[in-house]
């Protein structure tokens, strides 16, 4: 799952990493070390600009609710148990299905955070049979550097108890698209701890490598198939992951510190 992350790089940057043709200064967020849902965050996405005569699809980033709303839901109150949709079902969920097709955006991101528990409740987890206390937390990002472009969709809300010309009348959310944990070893494993990403969860965030932007993001390639044919996991040994502290639990801490590289786990963790 993709329960919390962190996006801390500037818009401008963003902006000329993505291609970016248009996003609203207004928009600007702050930078932020522990993202938790129902907050805003960055999302690159492909639509025509409102009210333009030239109807093609225009690369914006925009800021988006993080925890999806579904166009026919009677109120946002459920957004915040929409923040991820699993790759498998997606195109099948009610939710998710309408802008799995036409709706798919990226979530840029510095990395993401995990906890890790002992074996024998992960795998409890997997069954749905007991929700995961969370531990040790990890943080994981591309080893390289390199943006986490996490696969997303977006959806729009109206808010039938406001007039039309409100400015909150409409709301713009999304969603985490997950996959099934990488198995293989990690690009660069901490020294003590978990060796693959299935270690420290059972699910992460589909990463969408460069290559598979422009083509993730076209909100003209609707057909099923074609569209989830886009779901393919990247390659394997792109990640690192290592310990940081507890503190980023509470999702009132917030700060660069959060990030910093433990020498070990706080917590006891078995493997």
């Amino acid at each position: 799952m993709c329960g919390r992350y962190a996006a801390s790089r500037r818009p401008e940057d963003l902006a000329g990493l993505f291609q970016v043709e248009k996003w609203e200064p207004e928009e600007t967020l702050a930078p932020d070390w522990n993202v938790a849902p129902t907050k805003e965050v960055y999302a690159i996405l492909e639509r025509p600009v409102k009210d333009a005569a030239d109807r093609r699809p225009v690369r914006q980033m925009r800021a988006l609710k993080w925890g999806l709303v579904p166009s026919w839901a009677k109120s946002p109150e459920g957004a915040a148990r929409m923040i991820n949709a699993r790759a498998e079902t997606v195109h099948e969920k009610p939710a998710f299905r309408r802008p799995f097709l036409s709706r798919r955006c990226i979530l840029p991101a510095d990395g993401y955070y995990e906890w890790v528990t002992g074996t024998g409740e992960r795998e409890l987890e997997v069954e749905g049979k007991k929700k995961r206390p969370r531990k040790q937390p990890y943080f994981v990002t591309p080893a390289d550097g390199s943006v986490f472009a996490m696969a997303g969709l977006y959806e729009f809300w109206r808010d039938r108890t406001l007039p039309d010309d409100h400015p909150q009348a409409w709301w713009v959310t999304c969603s985490v698209i997950t996959t099934e944990a990488e198995k293989g070893p990690l690009g660069v494993a901490p020294a003590e701890g978990p060796r693959s990403l299935s270690d420290i969860h059972p699910r992460m965030p589909l990463m969408l490598t460069s290559d598979r932007w422009d083509a993730w993001l076209d909100p003209t390639t609707t057909n099923p198939d074609e569209v989830r044919e886009l779901l393919a996991a990247p390659p394997e040994g792109l990640m690192r992951a290592y310990a940081v502290t507890t503190a980023v639990s509470n999702v009132r801490n917030n700060g660069p510190e959060l990030l910093e590289e433990l020498s070990g786990p706080e917590e006891p963790v078995l493997f």
